[in-house]
């Protein structure tokens, strides 16, 4: 079993407080001029798409807690793997952006990152199907079929939502079938990330 530690900064140091395109830009802007003489990891990594063979793609939760991102606390220098995050970094949803990556772009390896106190863990999907039908988002836009037809992927266990997403893939008639799949946990409190599969 491989672990990895990072330990998560807070975020109140790494991001703007919540504000206005003109906050944000400008707090872009500042950063990339106080290090302007020196080799960062976006100077690093500006370059074409094309002269870089990158052959890893990680697939993770959009949780903002995965810190410094889900690539970096999977070992891996910036800029080294394409990323691919949606809610609870499932597979059944991340399928599109998979195959565009391996049949356009050159990867070949494919790590599925879940974590702790995920929120899919914490929901059914009939549960949120009942809200959405009892509160619309639009009230005059009649929502049961979409509903319905949507599964939010929703899952009890966390080590077998990675393996389950682990075979899925690998057994997916569209996902290379030399692909590397490997699949891991990330714990938000303490920054270690642990090989499941």
């Amino acid at each position: 079993m491989w672990r990895l530690k990072f330990r998560s900064p807070t975020l109140v140091h790494l991001f703007p407080s919540p504000g206005s395109i003109i906050r944000i830009s400008s707090f872009n802007y500042s950063k990339v001029m106080s290090t302007a003489d020196e080799p960062t990891e976006v100077k690093e990594t500006s370059f074409p798409l094309d002269t870089a063979a990158r052959e890893i793609l990680v697939l993770s939760c959009m949780d903002p807690r995965i810190l410094p991102s889900p690539a970096r606390v999977l070992g891996l220098p910036a800029g080294a793997a394409f990323t691919v995050r949606n809610a609870g970094g499932r597979a059944a949803e991340a399928i599109r952006s998979i195959v565009v990556a391996q049949q356009l772009l050159t990867v070949k390896e494919i790590r599925v990152l879940h974590h702790t106190d995920c929120g899919l863990t914490k929901f059914r999907d009939d549960d949120l199907r009942a809200k959405l039908i009892a509160d619309p988002p639009k009230p005059d836009v009649p929502i049961t079929a979409a509903v319905q037809s949507l599964s939010f992927l929703a899952f009890d266990d966390l080590k077998q939502s990675v393996l389950d997403d682990v075979a899925f893939l690998k057994e997916h008639p569209l996902v290379l079938a030399k692909s590397k799949v490997s699949g891991w946990i990330y714990d938000v409190y303490t920054g270690e990330t642990t090989r499941v599969i």
